[in-house]
């Protein structure tokens, strides 16, 4: 293999996604071993050469049923550091999901911005490039990192999958709150150069006290048309539940809901719900929370995977991407 490649590998946990983008490009997954001590510290090691060469690390970094966000994110930043002890030209990170991405201002006195900690970390260990699926803030994720950062929105992904779905009905792109304005304007616009006729647009009113939400006033025209309501996460559930009754009460014919994340942390009261026909999310966090069953009849998951091939195949020079097989 030539060693103008970069060499792939996935941490424990993300070996799915990450083989998935290595088939796309190609390529295959570098070797590395991860042991556990019984004191609850851990090894990672790349077992390839990797002096020189240019290395991807693939962690998606969301609580899971065997480690959480925190455990993640300290495995990662030994195994970059790792590989640049061992001597690694440039080790880039792909983290589909980034954690603590939500903690990005201060809200409250002394609060801390944790955003700009994990950066801080993360370039400490010798990171030099980061790739992420839709953070929660670009403009505070643009500040955080000093290294090229990159952040690959979804309203492409979803505009794709809405397109054949809407066909040629009145559709109004719906944020849940005024802070997502951006998010699905940019989806609005995807969606409506697809199908070749206006989409519109509209808000929720939304202001949070620590855990609690209010504000009830629905900003746009929904009457009559298919509502699709964007975001970039789901944690609970509660902030999308409420918008799509918002515009259900206001006269919406369908309503769908999209988030590239799905975290499911409030249980199943968005997916029991009959609101949304459908829910759709991208697959940077497999809904292991949910029950099979619910989730493989509420939920559509968008493959993620081509979009993170097709950038870093622009920044390796790579050939063009495989596709998967069906």
């Amino acid at each position: 293999m030539s060693t103008d490649l970069p060499l792939l590998f996935a941490l424990h946990g993300s070996e799915d996604y990450a083989a998935r983008v290595a088939q796309r490009l190609g390529l295959g997954l570098a070797a590395h071993e991860e042991r556990e001590f019984e004191d609850g510290e851990h090894k990672s090691r790349a077992l390839e050469p990797v002096e020189g060469r240019k290395a991807v690390v693939f962690h998606a970094l969301h609580g899971d049923d065997r480690h959480s966000a925190n455990d993640k994110l300290c495995r990662l930043l030994f195994f970059c550091a790792a590989l640049k002890d061992a001597g690694a030209r440039r080790v880039q990170v792909v983290a589909p999901y980034l954690c603590y991405a939500r903690k990005d201002r201060r809200t409250k006195f002394q609060d801390p911005i944790v955003t700009r900690y994990v950066a801080a970390l993360l370039e400490s260990c010798g990171v030099d490039r980061l790739t992420t699926l839709e953070v929660h803030n670009i403009a505070a994720f643009d500040n955080a990192f000093r290294v090229p950062s990159h952040n690959i929105e979804a309203a492409a992904l979803f505009a794709a999958h809405f397109a054949p779905l809407v066909g040629a009905a009145e559709v109004v792109a719906v944020s849940p709150d005024a802070g997502g304005a951006k998010r699905a304007e940019q989806f609005r616009q995807e969606l409506e150069a697809r199908i070749g006729h206006p989409v519109g647009s509209a808000f929720m009113e939304k202001y949070r006290s620590d855990d609690r939400i209010s504000g009830s006033l629905l900003v746009g025209e929904v009457r009559g048309k298919v509502a699709i309501v964007v975001d970039d996460l789901i944690s609970t559930g509660g902030t999308l539940l409420r918008a799509g009754q918002a515009c259900q009460a206001a006269g919406a014919t369908r309503l769908f809901a999209a988030a590239a994340h799905g975290l499911f942390t409030g249980g199943t009261e968005l997916l029991d719900s009959p609101v949304f026909e459908r829910i759709v999310i991208c697959d940077s966090v497999p809904p292991f929370r949910l029950p099979a069953e619910l989730a493989a009849r509420r939920l559509e998951i968008l493959d993620s995977t081509a979009a993170v091939a097709a950038r870093l195949a622009g920044e390796y020079r790579l050939a063009p991407m495989a596709e998967l097989p069906a």
